[in-house]
């Protein structure tokens, strides 16, 4: 991977972030994705956010690298405190977990004013977005998910809008699976859900041949109903 050519998942991403927006990305790592945007998608300004500073030392490097510095703003700092209100129109967090996203998106709300799109794609929790856009009025517009080397990622695009619109269904379900993805039913999908399936098996097992305490209970309730859930979706027919 390189400015040129994207991993698939960051390219997926990339897809989603419109011609001609002002950029944040945050856990920018490398700065390929702003640098493959600025050259490829004519995006007029981007910033490069990263807490470490090694990452912020090579996204620095490789801007420079680009011939890009005029373009790309490289910045050491935690999560949204990179971004000066109004600056950006989308902002685009990938390859967290999906709490750590949440939490960065709500310790930042305050930089949110100005931005019409986030692109996010959580390795693990797509759960903690879908609940966050809930409970803060954006609306879940789309959403892909893809197999990379192995792991299987999600990619949810979020507008502020009608949080509740894509659960006209069943929304337990489409918080925990996706409510565009269930209705695509791709292979990927089903893969990742019939794993998840078997693991919660696995778990309940162990916690049957545990000592039953009363969060021992709990927690079997929670991944029965989980399971219950996938089925559902796997089962899934739009009506």
């Amino acid at each position: 991977m390189n400015t040129n050519k994207l991993s698939a998942r960051l390219a997926t991403v990339a897809d989603h972030v419109p011609t001609g927006a002002r950029l944040a990305d945050i856990g920018s790592d490398h700065a390929y994705l702003p640098c493959y945007l600025a050259k490829n998608k004519g995006i007029p300004y981007a910033i490069a956010g990263e807490v470490a500073e090694g990452p912020c030392q090579l996204a620095e490097r490789n801007v420079l690298a680009e011939g890009l510095s005029d373009v790309i703003s490289v910045r050491l700092g935690d999560g949204l405190e990179v971004i000066q209100n109004g600056e950006v129109d989308c902002i685009t967090i990938a390859g967290m977990g999906g709490a750590l996203i949440a939490s960065i998106l709500e310790n930042g709300k305050e930089k949110l004013t100005s931005v019409k799109r986030l692109v996010l794609q959580p390795n693990i929790s797509a759960i903690s977005i879908r609940n966050w856009f809930i409970n803060n009025n954006w609306e879940l517009v789309a959403e892909e998910i893809l197999e990379e080397d192995g792991k299987i990622y999600e990619v949810l695009i979020g507008e502020k809008g009608d949080p509740y619109k894509p659960y006209k269904n069943n929304k337990t379900m489409g918080l925990l699976v996706g409510p565009y993805l269930v209705q695509k039913q791709g292979q990927t999908f089903k893969k990742k859900w019939r794993t998840e399936m078997k693991n919660w098996q696995r778990i309940y097992e162990a916690l049957e041949g545990a000592a039953q305490s009363p969060e021992n209970i709990e927690k079997k309730q929670e991944i029965l109903e989980k399971i219950k859930l996938a089925e559902e979706a796997l089962s899934y027919e739009d009506s």
